[in-house]
């Protein structure tokens, strides 16, 4: 049968056009068939949906290893997250054993600290950024060492934060006490400069280029300023030593930007 007669059925009584779906002809009332012929049954898009959500699903519980630089920045990031920030904790503790072997009367704050030459005593270089006199500079000191070392070394290491520590402190009293006569250096005002300096540089340059930075770059700024005035209030603390310090600070930090920039 073609499909245009299967839109109609011939009642074999009166000879009328009636519907294939019926059982009885509406003009006289015979029998055309004993049962309805079934519907046929279209596919629904709750049929689709169901056979989609019923496929196998792919096994992502390994996220794929990414090659190349950015993989290994992105692994070296993670582990450095996931470690305790040991190099913070020794400097933090450095500093608040001098200032209180200091404070006790144990240590002569000039074994310690650079007051005047060197006079060949070239451990003052190191020496002297743990010694403090007073306790207030201590505490600024120590907390912008502790909050700025355990940042960049979850985010660069221990190496690093050692290696910025000492460089910006060192490179600070080295400065000064070639350009006084007779210079007093303590206190790691410079080289807690220098860590935050050496953690700003990615954010200022995110800042700089209009994209996203998860620092808080107005703190920074002012705890910055504070320890750039603390050689105002004490004169143990060396303004010359802070600036040097800090610029040593942000040209580490932008050295090491420039060969691996780390995932903020």
């Amino acid at each position: 049968m073609s499909r245009g007669s299967d839109l109609f059925v011939v009642c074999k009584h009166c000879g009328s056009q009636v519907s294939p779906y019926i059982t009885e002809c509406p003009y006289c009332g015979h029998r055309l068939r004993k049962r309805a012929p079934k519907l046929p049954r279209a596919k629904s898009r709750s049929n689709a949906l169901t056979r989609l959500v019923r496929k196998p699903r792919l096994n992502v519980s390994r996220a794929p290893l990414v090659r190349g630089r950015a993989g290994r920045a992105a692994r070296h990031s993670d582990y450095a997250r996931e470690r305790r920030p040991y190099a913070t904790i020794a400097l933090v503790l450095a500093g608040a054993a001098g200032w209180l072997v200091i404070w006790a009367g144990y240590v002569d704050f000039g074994k310690l600290a650079i007051e005047g030459s060197l006079q060949g005593h070239w451990w003052k270089l190191v020496s002297s950024q743990f010694a403090y006199v007073n306790g207030i500079y201590a505490f600024v000191a120590v907390l912008a060492t502790a909050l700025y070392g355990w940042l960049l070394e979850r985010r660069r290491g221990s190496a690093i934060v050692l290696a910025t520590f000492l460089g910006g402190g060192v490179t600070g009293a080295l400065v000064a006490t070639a350009v006084y006569a007779d210079p007093i250096v303590s206190g790691a005002n410079g080289a807690a400069l220098a860590l935050l300096g050496a953690w700003a540089v990615p954010d200022l340059a995110a800042r700089r280029r209009g994209y996203y930075y998860d620092g808080d770059l107005l703190g920074t700024g002012a705890i910055a300023l504070t320890l750039l005035a603390l050689p105002y209030a004490r004169p143990e603390a060396s303004w010359l030593a802070g600036v040097t310090g800090g610029a040593v600070g942000l040209t580490i930090g932008y050295g090491l930007y420039l060969i691996d920039p780390p995932e903020l």
